[in-house]
C-alpha cells in the first residue's frame, strides 16, 4: 500500500484499561479512546477512574499522541449535573477530545468547555445535512454510522472538506441494529444498551418453538459451534484502506475496548503495518486473532451476503503472556495470561525485528493468571511484546 497514510490519517485504537493504552501505542496507535468509571457506552471493560484519565493524558502527551474520552451515553435527566462536573473535569486532564452521541451532552461541553467534539456512530450520522448540522453545532469530527456505502463516505467526507474531520471504523465487531442502538438487551435483561451495559443478545444461542409443542425447540441454523442467528460477522476494511483514504477520511478507527493485549496489538500492529506499505500476509495475521468470519459490511457490500452470515467467534492462536521487562540475559519477564507447558511453540507478537519468531518453551507449567515470572528466550523482547501459541 501506498505511503500516503503517513502522518495523513490517524489510526485511532481501543483501550480498555491501561496495559492495552501501553499496547495500542507500542504496536503504532496514533491515538486511542477510553471510557470513564461512568457515561461510556462500554460499562463491563475495566474502563478508567479519574486519577487513571490524569496518568494516561500525560502518558500519552508524553509520546506526542492523542486520547479521546467517551461519553456517549443517551443521558436522562438524572444524569446531567453530574455530566456537567465531568466536563469541567475532563477539560481540566487535557484530553485531546469527547465522542458523544446526545445531543443534550453535545450542548453540556460547548457551553462549558472547549474540548474538542467528535460525534459518537451512536448518533447515526447518514447524510452529509445531517452532518453539517453537527458541525453547526459544534464538532470538530463526525464518526459515521457503520452503515454507509463508500460513495456515501465520499459524499460527506467532500461537504465536511475543510470544516471537520471523518472517521470511520475500519475493523472490529459489528451490532446486529442500526449502528448500535439496541432495545433487545434492555427488554430481555434490564441492562440497557444505550447506558453501556448491553449484555450482547444478538449473541445467545436461538431456536425456534412450535406452539403446540412447548419444550421442543428447533434450530434455525446450526453449525458445529450451534446456532447463531443474529450474530453479524467481524468488520474487516484492511484491504481497502487506500479507497476510504481517496473518499478523503481523516481517522482510521478500530472496535475493541472489551477486547484483550493480545487481539488490540495484533489488530493496530497489522494495520499500522499496512499504513506504513510493508509487504507481508495481512489477513493471515488477523486470523489469528479471536474474530467471527469477516466482512467489509455495508461499505463495499451491496447485498451484505457476508454481513447476515451467522457464525461464533473463531481464532487459531491464544495469547499465553506480555511481557514486562527486557531480556536479562536469556531470561525475560513475563506477566501470565493463559497456561504455558512443556514444549508449547511460542510465538512473538512484536513491532521489532523478533515479530513472527518463535521458541520452544521449556520449564515447569505456568497456569496463574497475571502472575510474574521470568522464563528463557532466545529472542531479545521488549516490554508490551505478546506471546502466543497455536490453539490445537
Amino acid at each position: 500500500m501506498k505511503n500516503k497514510f503517513e502522518n495523513n490519517i490517524e489510526l485511532l485504537a481501543p483501550a480498555g484499561d491501561f496495559s492495552r493504552l501501553k499496547t495500542a501505542f507500542y504496536f503504532g496507535a496514533d491515538a486511542v479512546y477510553l471510557g470513564g468509571k461512568e457515561f461510556s457506552l462500554r460499562a463491563k471493560s475495566s474502563n478508567f477512574s479519574d486519577d487513571e484519565i490524569i496518568e494516561a493524558v500525560k502518558y500519552t502527551h508524553a509520546l506526542g499522541k492523542k486520547l479521546y474520552v467517551t461519553v456517549n451515553i443517551f443521558a436522562g435527566n438524572a444524569d446531567i449535573s453530574e455530566i456537567e462536573k465531568y466536563a469541567v473535569f475532563l477539560e481540566n486532564a487535557g484530553v485531546d477530545a469527547v465522542i458523544i452521541s446526545d445531543i443534550g451532552v453535545l450542548k453540556i461541553f460547548k457551553a462549558m468547555t472547549q474540548l474538542e467534539i467528535h460525534i459518537s456512530t451512536q448518533a447515526n450520522v447518514c447524510n452529509s445535512y445531517a452532518a453539517m448540522q453537527y458541525v453547526e453545532l459544534g464538532a470538530n469530527r463526525i464518526i459515521l454510522a457503520r452503515e454507509l456505502s463508500i460513495d456515501d463516505i465520499g459524499v460527506i467526507c467532500d461537504v465536511l472538506s475543510g470544516k471537520a474531520d471523518i472517521e470511520v471504523f475500519v475493523h472490529g465487531a459489528m451490532c446486529i441494529s442500526y449502528s448500535g442502538r439496541c432495545l433487545m438487551s434492555k427488554y430481555m435483561t434490564g441492562r440497557d444498551a444505550n447506558r453501556g451495559d448491553c449484555a450482547h443478545p444478538c449473541r445467545y444461542k436461538y431456536a425456534l418453538q412450535e406452539e403446540k409443542r412447548p419444550g421442543e425447540y428447533f434450530s434455525v441454523e446450526e453449525d458445529d459451534n450451534g446456532t447463531y442467528i443474529m450474530n453479524s460477522c467481524d468488520l474487516c476494511l484492511i484491504n481497502n484502506l487506500n479507497e476510504l483514504a481517496d473518499a478523503g477520511v481523516a481517522s482510521f478507527k478500530i472496535e475493541g475496548r472489551m477486547k484483550n493485549e493480545y487481539y488490540v496489538g495484533g489488530v493496530v500492529s497489522a494495520y499500522r503495518r499496512a499504513m506504513s506499505g510493508e509487504n507481508f500476509d495481512y489477513m493471515a495475521e488477523l486470523e489469528k486473532l479471536p474474530h467471527r468470519p469477516f466482512t467489509t459490511g455495508f461499505t463495499f457490500n451491496d447485498k451484505n451476503k457476508e454481513f447476515e452470515k451467522s457464525a461464533a467467534s473463531i481464532s487459531n492462536h491464544l495469547i499465553v503472556a506480555v511481557v514486562t521487562e527486557n531480556n536479562q540475559e536469556t531470561d525475560v519477564q513475563i506477566r501470565i495470561k493463559n497456561k504455558i507447558t512443556e514444549g508449547d511453540e511460542i510465538e512473538i507478537l512484536s513491532p521489532s525485528g523478533s515479530n513472527g519468531k518463535t521458541f520452544i518453551y521449556s520449564g515447569d507449567t505456568l497456569n496463574v493468571p497475571e502472575q510474574i515470572v521470568s522464563i528463557n528466550c532466545p529472542y531479545k523482547l521488549e516490554p508490551c511484546d505478546i506471546l502466543s501459541k497455536k490453539v490445537r
